[in-house]
């Protein structure tokens, strides 16, 4: 997530940024209906017509569900990230499952990508009730991208530019996050939706900045978001101790908050000396790569 969090699910823009970090997905049909399935997070063997619940593959077996396969099949899942920071890696592993059901069943790896993320949205939102889909829109199509949720709108951003991500040491799930805002706007409604308009607006001039490929304005907008994230209440002490050892740094041009708060990562817009920081580095980039489907021959 580049900016806005939160906002998104109050019909303002967001904007997303696929990485050079990526899950591999490997589906190999079977003759019979057995589902087995091999990740980091768990091994699963069940039968296709009575799956069992699994706590770690939920959206996976949530998939599988609402798209009925056509027989069992074995599925192999490898990450080039841990699953314990936020770089998408449920909506990644989603949207690599209902593509590669889709590309199964149609027999080619040509794609509708706004069928492909209707359907990780309406799976995402099936599982955890709640969910822009910002995640899975920028796993979808690559690159740089500002979504919207209404109509699931996504517009191409120009520009790859460099960025590092650092990791706090824990995180705190996205739903309970949003718990936790929605139990403070109860006291005052109306300030709430000020504060997600404001992070609208400046959604809207870091599209502007990046379509005339001002940097600078793009970062202001990037500091002044997070100004705003903490506002809404999901920036503690350790984000703000990480956001200002950035910012003090002199290849780093703006720090924020990137995804749903109280932990998790900060986004640096910038060159980052990680020997500077008590904390986990991340080295990234953003890649224009979204998903991408091979048929290889047995």
């Amino acid at each position: 997530m580049v900016m806005g969090e939160h906002a998104v699910l109050h019909g303002q823009w967001a904007l997303g940024a696929a990485v050079d970090k990526r899950i591999h997905l490997e589906l190999q049909p079977r003759a019979d209906r057995q589902v087995i399935i091999h990740s980091a997070l768990a091994e699963y063997h069940s039968d296709l017509d009575q799956l069992e619940d699994h706590p770690n593959l939920s959206f996976v077996l949530k998939v599988i569900t609402l798209m009925q396969p056509q027989s069992g099949f074995e599925l192999t899942i490898v990450s080039e990230f841990s699953h314990t920071v936020g770089l998408g890696s449920s909506a990644a592993v989603t949207v690599a499952l209902v593509a590669a059901l889709m590309a199964w069943h149609a027999g080619h790896a040509s794609l509708d990508r706004r069928i492909l993320l209707a359907t990780a949205h309406e799976t995402v939102l099936a599982v955890q009730g709640r969910g822009s889909g910002t995640d899975l829109a920028t796993s979808v199509h690559g690159g740089l991208i500002a979504y919207r949720m209404a109509q699931r709108e996504v517009i191409p951003l120009p520009g790859l530019w460099p960025i590092a991500l650092v990791y706090a040491g824990y995180k705190t799930p996205t739903p309970v996050v949003i718990r936790h805002i929605a139990a403070a706007a109860e006291a005052n409604t109306a300030l709430y939706d000020s504060l997600y308009q404001l992070m609208g607006d400046c959604a809207e001039q870091a599209m502007a900045a990046l379509e005339v490929s001002d940097l600078p304005g793009f970062a202001r907008c990037l500091n002044m978001q997070h100004g705003l994230l903490d506002a809404l209440g999901v920036c503690d002490a350790s984000l703000a101790d990480i956001v200002y050892r950035l910012r003090g740094m002199d290849g780093v041009l703006a720090a924020k908050i990137s995804g749903s708060g109280l932990g998790d990562c900060i986004l640096a817009l910038g060159r980052v000396e990680p020997d500077l920081l008590p904390y986990e580095v991340i080295d990234v980039a953003m890649s224009d790569r979204g998903v991408e489907i091979e048929f290889v021959a047995c």
